[in-house]
């Protein structure tokens, strides 16, 4: 029976799981801003980045279509290399935007709504687990911007991130003991014990992101096409709307 249907017949409508269950979109809505310009372009340059890098790195761990003599006579691998740098480097410069926005942004961008530091937040945790596993869909808090679920898991990612630059210039350091980067990282072989150790850890943490990626993407689209949240849109042109008569944890 149709949502239409089982509303003409005083009955609630049931919790939409597929996309072809979903109602159409009715009622007011407000335009909600969210993500301002810094924001939004340091995402997509964040994601270019890495991408970039997981693609150079592996190509720099596993040298492909060289299939005669040594990976150092193969300018092939100093040219991967050099991208791998240059987008390591703006992955950097990206990170300082968005530390710079935890404090200079709106409601949505600072550090109170990046990270779960608010009670509020955590006692919304598992509810918001429930709800992405189907369990539950009853009762669920309802955020504008991040929800404490994404909070947590930004949360986590930004913690891989900031081990794969530090694992990451400590590596490029090494090919100059006397440089002002190996001056800065030359602890981080000593503290994991060892340069093969660092490694080891870099290799790991991009597959983490590989596996967050297609979470997050999946994540995302079932947001816009399912929920009709407007979050892909929301950071593409910057906010979203929704309606006027739902209350919102964080408005």
């Amino acid at each position: 029976m149709s949502p239409r249907v089982d509303d003409a017949l005083g009955k609630a409508p049931k919790a939409a799981t597929f996309a072809s269950d979903v109602p159409a979109p009715r009622g007011n809505y407000r335009w909600v801003y969210l993500w301002q310009w810094p924001i939004r372009a340091m995402h997509w340059a964040a994601a270019v980045c890495i991408v970039v890098l997981a693609v150079t790195g592996f190509m720099i761990g596993r040298p492909w279509f060289i299939t005669s003599g040594e990976a150092s006579s193969h300018y092939y691998i100093g040219f991967a290399r050099l991208v791998h740098f240059i987008a390591a480097g703006v992955l950097v410069a990206t990170a300082l935007v968005r530390f710079y926005w935890m404090f200079a942004g709106n409601q949505f961008e600072r550090l109170k709504a990046l990270f779960p530091v608010r009670g509020r937040d955590w006692a919304n945790l598992w509810k918001m687990v429930k709800y992405y596993l189907m369990i539950d869909t009853e009762g669920v808090p309802h955020y504008l911007g991040h929800n404490p679920l994404q909070q947590l898991s930004y949360t986590g990612v930004y913690l891989v991130a900031a081990i794969m630059v530090t694992t990451g210039f400590a590596m490029y350091g090494q090919s100059n003991p006397h440089g002002f980067i190996w001056t800065l990282f030359h602890w981080v072989p000593n503290v994991v014990g060892g340069l093969q150790y660092v490694r080891s850890i870099h290799h790991v943490a991009t597959w983490v992101f590989l596996i967050f990626i297609p979470i997050h993407v999946y994540l995302a689209l079932r947001a816009e096409v399912i929920e009709r949240t407007g979050t892909i849109s929301s950071i593409v042109s910057g906010g979203r709307f929704v309606p006027k008569d739902e209350d919102f944890v964080d408005d």
